[in-house]
């Protein structure tokens, strides 16, 4: 219960929260943070967003018309196009959720040893980059790959299976199946254990309980990773690039920017149908469960029962479990084997092992490691600084519109990458530094900005999170011992949210270190280079691949490094937490 506090004078302790709300109201500090970080949102998402939009709708003389949209679809390519990114982003939500619900439903289900190593195996994908995964899934399953190979030598076929648009689905199903997989077992665990156990009274068993009753329950889990999938699939420029596959919507867009200019209409068409197609899957994720109860009436009780597998089902489990790991993991070791092949080229295994691709990043991309940090370091402060803020204003604040900050920085996960790019290149054309003659556009700025936008839901949600488990009687008790509303949050709330705060940084880091839809366009010259356009550069050229591969199993190293020491220092801070308040 809060504690309440009485200032000198007041009626009693309802007289003291009326005059705090009147201060939150008509104090400058709150109002001046408002209006900051509106500004910001304003002049880095809305305004370059909208300008993609407005320049997609206006013709050479500046009057509204659809004739850009008609020409789109009047062109077999970009029909073609965009049939083709639809189809892989509904063939690869299909086929992730082959993998992630039955490994899923195994892990949650049964019992049988290895569980949570399974789960934390099957989330690996996520932390490489699916345009370096695809390098090694061709040299793995590829025409000339170590499994056809294989297979052509002991049974007399072989599996075109990264060849064109399947190459493409196969590749984006094994990176993004994990979106599926947390949000299911997050959901699968909420479930009431009376509900199953109300099914089997009824005579419902196996695949009909797991139809009937168990997946319905877990849909809202389902449905929210399921579009996150599309979303991603649908935006993703770096792997069809690298697999040289350009009839897609994403990289018709870059080829029309980059070859026909920032001018080219096309290039906005494809951007606003990219845009118009992450906002519906994210509302249809939506409408599906509006007017649906998924609720359960015991929430303190048990979840679902766990039950043991037979001989035979632990042998199929364990079969189906190790084969999908297997696969999942595959452009792990693929890209790891590269990185120190020597030569491996038709063989099942690398001819020759060297360190040689490793001293050839250190000694040359010793630049490209310094820019991903200073960029995704600038970014990620940007992103807990704004998102600490926000959640701020939302959450002990009576601003009118303060819902508004969150709207508006929650939008930019259903902004592509190249979009939001493009929407730079068009407003910053022609614009200098201030007091020199250097173009914006060249410098490495936007690119640090472009990570700052894109990555602020990660901070806000973890930023959100972090304050609302911080009770308000702690600041009035600071506040009634004559504390200043800025000592209060520098001395009081953000050291209690310091583990939310860490989470968010680091999680929008990691994300930012592997990006490359944005960087790709924004990446004026190879000075200013990341690793991920490093990656991407020497993945174009043989001879490059090897120190492409070292370039790539570093990024991983950082990424995995800082998830690992994200978890730990939460876990250590929740720890210390409840040992004080115990």
């Amino acid at each position: 219960m809060s504690a309440v506090y009485s200032e000198p004078g007041a009626a009693g302790p309802g007289a003291a929260r009326p005059r705090r709300l009147l201060h939150a109201l008509t104090g400058v500090g709150p109002w001046l943070a408002f209006g900051l970080i509106l500004a910001f949102l304003a002049l880095f998402l809305l305004i370059p967003v909208g300008l993609v939009v407005y320049t997609a709708f206006i013709n050479e003389t500046g009057a509204l018309t659809i004739g850009h949209f008609a020409n789109f679809f009047a062109q077999s390519v970009f029909r073609e196009s965009f049939f083709n990114s639809l189809v892989v982003s509904l063939a690869s939500v299909f086929f992730a959720s082959l993998i992630a619900v039955p490994l899923a439903y195994l892990t949650v289900r049964f019992e049988f040893r290895g569980a949570l190593l399974i789960q934390t195996l099957g989330v690996l994908p996520l932390i490489m980059p699916p345009f370096v995964g695809a390098v090694a899934l061709q040299l793995i399953f590829g025409r000339n790959g170590s499994v056809n190979l294989l297979l052509n030598e002991y049974l007399g076929f072989t599996v075109p299976i990264m060849d064109g648009l399947v190459g493409v689905t196969f590749v984006e199903s094994i990176h993004y199946f994990p979106f599926i997989l947390l949000n299911l077992v997050a959901s699968m665990r909420n479930i009431d254990g009376a509900m199953e156990e109300s099914a089997l009274n009824l005579g419902a068993r196996g695949w009909r309980l797991f139809r009937r009753v168990i997946f319905p329950l877990a849909m809202p889990g389902y449905l929210a990773g399921a579009a996150l999938v599309f979303v991603k699939v649908f935006d993703d420029l770096g792997t069809p690039l690298v697999m040289g596959v350009t009839n897609m919507l994403a990289p018709q867009a870059y080829l029309r920017i980059t070859s026909v200019g920032i001018d080219d209409p096309l290039g906005y068409v494809i951007s606003v149908i990219m845009i118009a197609f992450s906002i519906l899957a994210l509302w249809m994720a939506a409408r599906v469960m509006k007017g649906k109860d998924y609720a359960t009436l015991q929430k303190g009780g048990s979840s679902l029962q766990r039950r043991r597998l037979s001989a035979w089902e632990s042998v199929l489990a364990y079969g189906w479990i190790g084969l999908i790991l297997l696969v999942t993991l595959a452009p792990h070791i693929g890209i790891l084997l590269m990185s120190f092949s020597k030569v491996w080229s038709f063989s099942v295994l690398p001819d020759a092992y060297t360190l040689e691709h490793y001293a050839t990043v250190f000694t040359d991309s010793k630049q490209m490691i310094g820019n991903t940090l200073l960029y995704c370091f600038i970014a990620a402060g940007l992103d807990v600084v704004i998102g600490t803020a926000i959640a701020y204003l939302i959450l002990r604040t009576q601003l009118p519109a303060r819902r508004w900050l969150d709207y508006l920085a929650s939008a930019a996960l259903a902004i592509p990458g190249l979009v939001l790019a493009i929407g730079y290149l068009r407003m910053f054309k022609g614009v200098n530094l201030p007091f020199t003659d250097t173009p914006v556009v060249t410098t490495w700025v936007l690119i640090m900005l472009a990570y700052a936008v894109r990555r602020l839901p990660y901070a806000l949600r973890s930023c959100m999170a972090a304050l609302q488990q911080v009770h308000v009687s702690l600041e009035e008790a600071a506040q009634s011992l004559g504390a200043s509303r800025l000592s209060t949050i520098r001395r009081i709330m953000v050291p209690l949210m310091m583990g939310g705060i860490l989470a968010g940084f680091v999680t929008s880091f990691i994300t930012a270190a592997v990006e490359l839809s944005a960087t790709i366009l924004l990446a004026s010259a190879q000075s200013q280079a990341p690793i991920s356009y490093g990656i991407y550069l020497y993945m174009q050229s043989i001879s490059g691949r090897g120190p492409g591969a070292a370039l790539g199993v570093l990024a991983v190293v950082v990424v995995g490094l800082g998830t690992y020491f994200s978890h730990r220092f939460v876990e250590r801070s929740r720890t210390t937490v409840q040992a004080k308040q115990g």
